[in-house]
C-alpha cells in the first residue's frame, strides 16, 4: 500500500484508537511497581504516540502534498531524475505516452464527455532531461466536430517536493477546468501538469544550473516543443501560460518574465519572488552573480526591460506569510509598463491545498483570458 493510501491512512488512525482504548482499559493493571508493569506503561504510551504521530502525519502528507511515496519520504528517491537518453526520439517522438484515465466526476467515461488524463514521459532534447507528467486533454479534444480545432495550453507545477499527480486529485485541476468549461466561464485548455522537480529529491528552483540540471530550458524549451509535436497545441505566440504553487508559483512568474515569447501568462499561487538556498538547492549559480541576479524577480523586473507578460500573484492577509513581499511585488510591476499584474488576495488561507482549491477557478479564467483563441482548421 503507498503512502498516500488512503487503506494506509485508515489503518493509522484505527491503531491509534485501539491503542488509545487499549492504554485507557489496561492502565489499571499495569498500576504495580514491579518492572513488567513499567515496562507495559511504556510500551503502551510509546506505541499510542508512535500511531497518532503516524497519522496526523498522514493526514498532513494526504493534505499537502510532501511526499508522494515511500521511496519519497525516506529519501531513495533518484531513479526518475535527469536521464541522458541517446535513443530519445527513436520512437517517434519526445512524449511516451504510459498511462489514461479518466476525469471524475464527470458522468461519463468517455472521453468525448469528461475528456482524459494521459500519463506521460516528456524527454527534453536539449536539456537531456526526462521528467513524468500528466496530460488534461478536454472532451472538445476528442469530438468529431472539433476534430481540426487546436487548443491553448497550461503548464500547471506543484510545489516543492510535491507530486504531480496531487495536481489531479487533490488540486482538482482537470475537474475545474472541466467543470468552467461546461458551464461557459472559460474554453476547453489543455494542461501539463507536473513537478518542478525534475531532478529529484534536488530542488533546482527553474534554474540552469552550471554543470547541472537545466531545468529553466527544459520549461522554457523542451516541454512546450514537445508537447506541441503530439497534441494539438495552438502555435500561436500567446498559446501557453504557466501556474504553479508555492515553489511552482515563483517559477511560472520566472519563466513568464524571463520567456514572455512563450508563456503570455504566468500565475503564482503563493509564491515566493527569490531562489532559495538550502540544503535541498545545493549551489545553484557556482559563483555567478549574473545568474544569481536574474534569478531573483526583485532584480530581473528592476534592472530588466519590462516584458510583456502578465503576471498573477495570490496571498491572504492572515495566514500567508508572503502577504507583505507580494504587495510590495504588485506595487513593483505596476512601474513596469508593459507588464500586466492582478492579485487574488484572501482575507484567510494557509499555504495549503485547501486555499489553492479556492483560487484555482478564478486563476484558470484569468488565464483563459490572456491566452489566445482556439481556432478551427
Amino acid at each position: 500500500m503507498g503512502l498516500t493510501s488512503d487503506k494506509v491512512l485508515a489503518l493509522a488512525v484505527a491503531a491509534g484508537v485501539l491503542l488509545f482504548a487499549g492504554t485507557v482499559w489496561l492502565w489499571p493493571r499495569l498500576a504495580r511497581r514491579s518492572v513488567r508493569a513499567v515496562l507495559g506503561r511504556v510500551g503502551l504510551l510509546l506505541a499510542t504516540q508512535v500511531a497518532v504521530f503516524a497519522a496526523v502525519g498522514l493526514v498532513a502528507n494526504q493534505s499537502f502534498g510532501f511526499y508522494g511515496s515511500w521511496a519519497d519520504l525516506f529519501g531513495r528517491e533518484d531513479g526518475q531524475g535527469v536521464v541522458v537518453d541517446h535513443s530519445a526520439g527513436a520512437d517517434g517522438g519526445p512524449v511516451q505516452v504510459v498511462g489514461k484515465r479518466r476525469v471524475t466526476p464527470a458522468g461519463g467515461s468517455r472521453p468525448e464527455v469528461s475528456g482524459r488524463v494521459e500519463e506521460i514521459r516528456v524527454v527534453g532534447r536539449t536539456s537531456r532531461i526526462a521528467s513524468p507528467a500528466f496530460v488534461y486533454l478536454p472532451p472538445e479534444y476528442f469530438q468529431a466536430r472539433h476534430r481540426g480545432r487546436t487548443f491553448p495550453a497550461a503548464v500547471v507545477l506543484t510545489g516543492y517536493p510535491g507530486t504531480a499527480e496531487a495536481l489531479v486529485e487533490k488540486l482538482h485541476y482537470p475537474r475545474t477546468a472541466l467543470e468552467l468549461a461546461k458551464a461557459g466561464r472559460m474554453r476547453p485548455m489543455i494542461l501539463v501538469m507536473l513537478r518542478p522537480t525534475v531532478a529529484p529529491p534536488r530542488d533546482t528552483e527553474c534554474v540552469d544550473v552550471p554543470g547541472g540540471p537545466q531545468t529553466e530550458t527544459f520549461f522554457a524549451k523542451d516541454l512546450p516543443e514537445a508537447v506541441r509535436a503530439h497534441y494539438r497545441v495552438d502555435k500561436g505566440p500567446r498559446s501557453w501560460g504557466v501556474v504553479g504553487n508555492s515553489t511552482g508559483g515563483y517559477c511560472a512568474l520566472k519563466l513568464a518574465a524571463h520567456h514572455p515569447e512563450v508563456y503570455a501568462a504566468g500565475a503564482g499561487l503563493s509564491p515566493y519572488y527569490d531562489a532559495p538556498s538550502d540544503p535541498t538547492t545545493g549551489d545553484l549559480f557556482q559563483g555567478d552573480k549574473d545568474r544569481e541576479n536574474r534569478a531573483s524577480l526583485w532584480w530581473y523586473l528592476k534592472n530588466r526591460p519590462a516584458p510583456d507578460t502578465s503576471l498573477l500573484v495570490t496571498s491572504s492577509r492572515t495566514g500567508e506569510t508572503n502577504y507583505k513581499d507580494t504587495l510590495k511585488f504588485i506595487g513593483l510591476v505596476k512601474e513596469k509598463r508593459p507588464t500586466r499584474i492582478s492579485s487574488i488576495i484572501l482575507e484567510s488561507g494557509g499555504h495549503n491545498f485547501n486555499t489553492w482549491r479556492r483560487e484555482i477557478p478564478a486563476t484558470l479564467r484569468w488565464l483563459d483570458e490572456r491566452l489566445a483563441g482556439v481556432r478551427e482548421s
